[in-house]
């Protein structure tokens, strides 16, 4: 059993792709919830919860991490904290090992892509909810952090952008949603790198060179590079 530290957003998503879990948090009422919600299998309050010989997830805001008021030594402690490096996990949760992980909002539906830094029974547990990516670096896991933990956020934009302009153009909002949806599950499936599927797709003079020249006019290549940089620097910061 894999016990996760938090009942937020991310702790669920991780939850419902997990079959065998229980959560710790402060308030009983959205514990109970969160179990009804992630078939999370029981629940247990924080304040002094012993994590001995327990595999745990830090699912929690990296500001509450000096918060947590946690007993005993964990066989293995995996932090899902943006920004948050082992060596000051070590001062507040006692544990074996030590492992980092970035999981997106995927985990929900099997479908998560995920950064490790650590060990392989946390890449076993991460697998299990999608694809994991073993990073070398705790620096290569906080640039991870704003590609796969905040890239969803990133993407959502961009289809949401496209459906308006369908919409725009005479699509109703239902079928310019799907379309949408369709175009995005049609671009994962492509396994050639982005340059190759851009050149493939834009002929001399056609409809996608005209749109791709309205991309460039309008910087958005330029907005996506610094919405990562600026991700990444701000997990510098946490």
């Amino acid at each position: 059993m894999v016990t996760i530290i938090g009942n937020g957003k991310m702790a669920l998503a991780i939850a419902k792709g997990l079959n065998n879990v229980e959560v710790v948090g402060r308030d009983e009422k959205k514990l109970k919830q969160f179990c009804k919600e992630s078939g999370a299998k029981k629940y247990s309050l924080l304040n002094n919860f012993d994590i001995t010989g327990k595999t745990i997830i830090i699912a929690t805001k990296p500001y509450a991490l000096e918060q947590l008021n946690l007993k005993g030594e964990a066989k293995e402690v995996i932090s899902i904290m943006a920004g948050k490096k082992i060596d000051e996990i070590k001062k507040h949760i006692k544990g074996e090992i030590y492992s980092r992980a970035m999981p997106n909002v995927g985990a929900e539906y099997n479908a998560s892509t995920t950064a490790i830094f650590g060990s392989d029974n946390a890449k076993k547990i991460f697998d299990k909810i999608g694809v994991t990516i073993k990073v070398n670096s705790e620096k290569e896991l906080d640039i991870a952090t704003a590609i796969a933990g905040s890239g969803p956020a990133f993407l959502a934009v961009v289809a949401e952008a496209i459906a308006d302009g369908g919409v725009l153009c005479g699509l109703n909002r239902e079928l310019s949603y799907q379309l949408t949806a369709g175009l995005f599950k049609s671009f994962s499936a492509i396994k050639k790198r982005p340059s190759q599927i851009k050149d493939e797709v834009m002929s001399p003079a056609g409809t996608t060179a005209s749109g791709y020249e309205a991309l460039e006019e309008n910087n958005v290549r330029n907005g996506f590079i610094k919405a990562i940089k600026n991700g990444y620097e701000k997990s510098q910061k946490m």
